[in-house]
């Protein structure tokens, strides 16, 4: 059986696999954040829990020590201060990425996020090789991040599978959701497909459902095996019935309201 860790597992989506994981009987370590953060509570009796600070070396080595799979979702996931961003989206990613050099990790799923990509018009519909546009500090980091991912593969041979990930929520609640929806079902599969799929090298796949109004097409991800069956227009008549909640502005880009924070009005 696979050794699998999971980083950022107090949070949203890392709440939701770890308890998938644990149920699944999965080998698996959960990693949650420094201090004042509250310490993980195991699951089940025996669960491997920890918790520290990923610029640290020394966590680092804690986290990866025996494993073959790490489920990166750790870091910063929302627009903040610049210091902030290079602390947790660059620093700390390039310390887990060199232990897992020392580890001899086998693959990396790294979270990064559909704000990479964030200020395409809502119009285009974009393939896994398109050029970063990025809609905001954080989404900078994770186009860095992704690039970091390559040149780990490119020099050390470390496989990563770069997840731009959607509105990763239970169901979807707005209009743009119908094109950006990642539901929590297929988020399962996907990850179960990251540990199972075999040789990949460096893949970038957008981490997003089924949905009929999809922005972002998955041709060329095929040997991840990942095969979305989740859709958002299933909830189409009840979104619709409802007020866009986003500005103009967030309205006409992919990345919706990151992409009208600090924009500058033509």
């Amino acid at each position: 059986m696979k050794k699998i860790a999971l980083s950022g597992a107090a949070g949203q989506l890392g709440t939701v696999l770890r308890a998938t994981l644990v149920a699944q009987g999965r080998d698996l370590r959960s990693a949650g954040g420094p201090a004042p953060a509250t310490p993980l509570a195991p699951l089940v009796p025996g669960e491997d829990v920890m918790q520290g600070d990923l610029r640290d070396p020394q966590v680092v080595d804690q986290l990866l020590q025996g494993v073959d799979v790490l489920i990166h979702l750790a870091g910063t996931s929302v627009e903040r201060p610049l210091p902030e961003i290079i602390e947790n989206n660059l620093r700390a990613l390039v310390e887990v990425y060199e232990g897992a050099r020392r580890h001899k990790v086998r693959r990396i799923v790294f979270a990064s996020s559909n704000h990479a990509i964030g200020m395409y018009p809502v119009e285009d519909t974009l393939a896994l090789d398109c050029a970063f546009r990025p809609d905001s500090l954080y989404g900078l980091s994770k186009a860095w991040g992704e690039s970091l991912a390559r040149m780990y593969w490119d020099k050390h041979g470390i496989e990563s599978i770069c997840v731009r990930i959607g509105s990763c929520v239970e169901r979807p609640t707005e209009f743009r959701h119908l094109s950006t929806w990642f539901g929590h079902e297929d988020l399962v599969h996907f990850v179960d497909r990251c540990i199972h799929a075999p040789a990949v090298g460096f893949l970038v796949v957008w981490g997003v459902s089924n949905n009929t109004r999809s922005y972002w097409d998955n041709t060329g991800s095929e040997p991840l095996g990942y095969q979305p069956r989740q859709n958002a227009e299933d909830y189409a008549a009840e979104i619709l019935a409802q007020p866009n909640p986003l500005d103009a502005t967030a309205q006409r880009f992919q990345g919706g309201s990151f992409a009208s924070q600090d924009f500058t009005a033509e």
